[in-house]
């Protein structure tokens, strides 16, 4: 049996075998890449393997931390207090061994003296050594091995806090509270927290925090109010226990309105103090890190962020609302690169939905010169290359986002939308579910996920996600009945369940409210053809989208599956054509007049 068991991914070994190399010139024994004996299971070995090794060397990199088997290994060498981790292009640790020290190995050259990995070797060194010194003692008093003492596992819920102003617009605000501790404590590797989605289920119910606990299967909750007027602030914060239901910590802020930021590190601190757990120092600047030191700008940036998560794909009036507040913002403070990416993606609505000329590609641009990792810039980067045609970009948009962060909600719809324009609709469902799991207002990802199963001609899986778009979208109508956009989704889910008297029924009371709503008329065409296999209607529900379609949109819906029935067409191509041509026309136009400015100038 070896000293060091070494855990990594197969597709690594040329990486790893000179780690390998320097770990033997140290006189120790190394188990990694081993001939298995006749007869024996491979699974067997490996496990008797990490049982007798007293140190394990976890190499984690983009291939290895999406492996079951390291993943499996770390976690049990970790729970042995044996677990050595390095790391090569900036992995994404696993949330369970996230809060041991790792060592970053890029910069290592296969140099033995290199300071990054004499930290590793020393660490082995130490671990080798006590486990050497815990046999001899074992052996010479007759002892039973001791047990390595488990880390602690937290986990938590942060439960929308209340908004106590006494003013429903001030709703935003405490929203934005809630979220932002949300992703400061998304920050700790010591600590799993439930997602936004998740949290705001319970938003404006009667809460009862050990069914919470239980619901969410965590180990504390934490709950809070928020009131705001006259320039000050009053917040409450309490960390209660999921299992006895006992106050762990509590406190009340009363400060001025411009000690937001210092009251939400505060909150965050007091956690991890109460909780007792390991901050480390990148954790500790990530946290304290909020994109804009302005608390005017913050507060607008909340503003357009609710609206951005409570209105439907679509909705061409919010996004120009979202853009005149992000426009604020950014004046305010030039460098709010948040603020810019969510411009970027209203930009990105308008363009497709509407007929402005911006992409919002210089907005999401700008985001990203200010801020290189922001996912959000990168994944509506993504959503505007797969938009314009330029599938290479945005398959590399997309990669990235979901390599900073597989859990951002706008990295997932980014790459459901990539895998959707490509017919890929495997990829597409898992995609479109996992931001629908991390947004609750999101019915349009709801919808393709739908799309998609059908394209597959997966009946099951079409039942399904019908099922859950009707849930999603008549918990949307109940908050307002009058949504033309919901009742299209609605009306598409009645469909794909054979219930065509009320999709008909819901349409035309849809269209009785909003008969100019060119989304909502796409969706039901959508329907119609899919569904109720009525071609005629499908094509005069299209005749006025098709008359102001995008240059933006028009690709998505040539290469829509959900219209495959009209393709063949006539009525259907000549629209199409028509589209072509105006959208060709309106082109020249614009260069004509550009050309001819620049001869002026």
């Amino acid at each position: 049996m070896a000293d060091v068991f070494v855990s990594y991914a197969r597709a690594d070994k040329a990486r790893v075998a000179p780690l390998v190399a320097a770990i033997e010139a140290k006189g120790w024994s190394v188990w990694w890449d081993p001939e298995i004996t006749p007869g024996q299971e491979f699974d067997d070995q490996i496990d008797a393997e990490i049982d007798a090794a007293k140190a394990v060397l976890v190499v984690w990199t983009p291939t290895s931390v999406a492996s079951r088997w390291v993943r499996g290994e770390a976690r049990e060498a970790a729970e042995r207090g044996i677990l050595v981790p390095v790391r090569f292009e900036q992995a994404r640790l696993p949330m369970d061994v996230r809060a041991i020290h790792t060592t970053d190995l890029d910069d290592w050259r296969e140099d033995p003296a290199h300071p990054a990995l004499q930290d590793c070797l020393h660490a082995l060194g130490g671990m080798i050594a006590r486990a050497q010194a815990a046999a001899q003692n074992a052996d010479s008093a007759g002892a039973v091995k001791p047990q390595v003492e488990k880390t602690p596992h937290y986990s938590i819920c942060v439960l929308p806090f209340v908004n106590m102003s006494g003013d429903a617009e001030q709703e935003y605000f405490s929203d934005g509270i809630t979220e932002d501790i949300i992703t400061d404590l998304s920050k700790l590797s010591a600590l799993e927290v439930v997602s936004r989605n998740d949290s705001f289920l319970y938003k404006g119910k009667q809460i009862e925090v050990l069914k919470v606990a239980r619901e969410a299967k965590v180990t504390h909750v934490l709950e809070g109010s928020v009131r705001r007027a006259g320039g000050r602030l009053r917040i409450t914060a309490q960390l209660i226990d999921g299992a006895g239901g006992k106050h762990i910590w509590a406190e009340r802020y009363d400060r001025d309105a411009s000690d937001i930021f210092a009251i939400q590190d505060e909150i965050s601190q007091a956690i991890v103090k109460a909780l007792r757990l390991r901050l480390l120092p990148e954790e500790k600047k990530a946290i304290e890190h909020r994109g804009t030191d302005s608390v005017e700008a913050h507060d607008l940036y909340l503003m357009a962020r609710q609206l951005y998560v409570t209105t439907s794909e679509g909705d061409t009036r919010s996004a120009h609302t979202i853009i005149r507040i992000c426009t604020s913002a950014t004046e305010i403070d030039p460098t709010y690169a948040r603020a810019w990416a969510l411009m970027a993606m209203a930009y990105r609505s308008l363009r497709e939905y509407g007929k402005h000329i911006e992409d919002g590609m210089a907005a999401a641009e700008k985001a990203l010169a200010l801020d290189p990792d922001l996912v959000e810039a990168h994944a509506v980067k993504a959503y505007i290359l797969t938009n314009a045609g330029d599938t290479d970009g945005a398959a590399a948009e997309v990669a990235i986002a979901l390599k900073l962060d597989p859990e951002s909600y706008e990295a997932n719809r980014a790459a459901g939308r990539h895998s959707y324009r490509l017919h890929r609709f495997r990829d597409a469902i898992r995609f479109y579910e996992k931001a629908s799991s991390l947004m609750e207002a999101d019915v349009n990802s709801s919808l393709l996920t739908l799309s998609s199963y059908k394209a597959l001609n997966d009946k099951p899986g079409t039942r399904r996600a019908a099922e859950a778009l009707l849930k999603r979208a008549d918990a949307a109508l109940a908050k307002d009945s009058s949504n033309a956009g919901i009742m299209a989704y609605s009306t598409t889910a009645l469909g794909a369940l054979g219930e065509g008297e009320r999709a008909k029924a819901r349409m035309r009371r849809a269209m009785m409210i909003d008969p100019d709503n060119t989304n909502m008329r796409y969706n039901f065409a959508c329907m119609l053809c899919t569904d109720l296999r009525d071609k005629d209607a499908a094509l005069k529900m299209l005749e006025p989208v098709f008359a102001g379609i995008t240059d933006a949109f028009l690709p998505y819906a040539k290469a829509d599956p959900d219209l495959t029935l009209l393709h063949d067409d006539p009525r259907y191509q000549a629209m199409v054509a028509a589209a072509e041509a105006r959208l060709a026309a309106a082109k020249t136009a614009i260069l004509a007049t550009v050309g001819g400015a620049d001869g002026h100038g």
